[in-house]
């Protein structure tokens, strides 16, 4: 499963960048509004940490806009991925940059008929929001595999599966589980994905035996060859 981090702080992107893990970014105007900084500037510089695709989201409604604005990003770096909302206009607007060769995520997928609209309109992902859905008494996760079973059963379907709305590292584990291809995830939750109590415990274990050794791996003439 690949990891997009959701956020538009370009301090975080660089340093979960530089840990090779990360395969892509998802920004939206509500995540780039609380950095106070210029939109388009934004995502220019993000492109350029990350190899993989960038969300962009378009911020008009109807579908000639969507595709202008959507065509302007598209013009910032080859990695740009324009996010369309799941609509009409938004799904005519997916459908019009995906065959100019415009990656498109289409956001805001709260059904497995939304995420089959997208597939037909030739999305390169559909985000269904996982968290949203819990939050009114919903299976989230439930949609996620879903929409994993539909998928599989037409090959021809190329759309990747992002789940969003991830909320712990619990959902993240249930993505991958239900068949997600994508999970995008907030730097918070991100960076608990590596810890458990039993591994910290293990490693203090581990350094005091060391200790008490007295020895070393390496010494001063190695570190200054690293």
């Amino acid at each position: 499963m690949k990891f997009f981090v959701d956020t538009a702080d370009v301090t975080e992107i660089r340093d979960l960048a530089e840990k090779g893990l990360l395969d892509g970014v998802t920004t939206n105007p509500s995540l780039i509004a609380k950095t106070g900084r210029n939109f388009l500037e934004t995502i220019r510089e993000i492109c350029a940490l990350v190899p993989g695709p960038v969300s962009a989201e378009v911020s008009s409604t109807d579908a000639e806009t969507m595709i202008a604005e959507g065509r302007k990003l598209a013009r910032i770096a080859e990695n740009v991925t324009v996010k369309v909302p799941l609509t009409w206009d938004g799904l005519k607007a997916c459908r019009t940059l995906a065959n100019e060769g415009t990656m498109v995520n289409v956001t805001l997928c709260f059904s497995a008929n939304q995420a089959l609209l997208a597939a037909k309109a030739g999305a390169s992902f559909v985000s269904p929001f996982v968290g949203r859905l819990d939050d009114i008494g919903e299976d989230g996760m439930g949609l996620i595999r879903d929409i994993r079973q539909i998928y599989d059963n037409y090959p021809d379907f190329g759309t990747e599966i992002l789940a969003a709305s991830l909320r712990s590292p619990h959902h993240v584990t249930e993505a991958a589980l239900a068949g997600a291809d994508v999970s995008t995830i907030p730097p918070s939750i991100m960076k608990m994905l590596v810890n458990h109590p039993l591994t910290e415990k293990g490693l203090a274990t581990f350094v005091s035996d060391w200790a008490k050794t007295g020895q070393t791996i390496l010494n001063d003439d190695d570190l200054r060859t690293v």
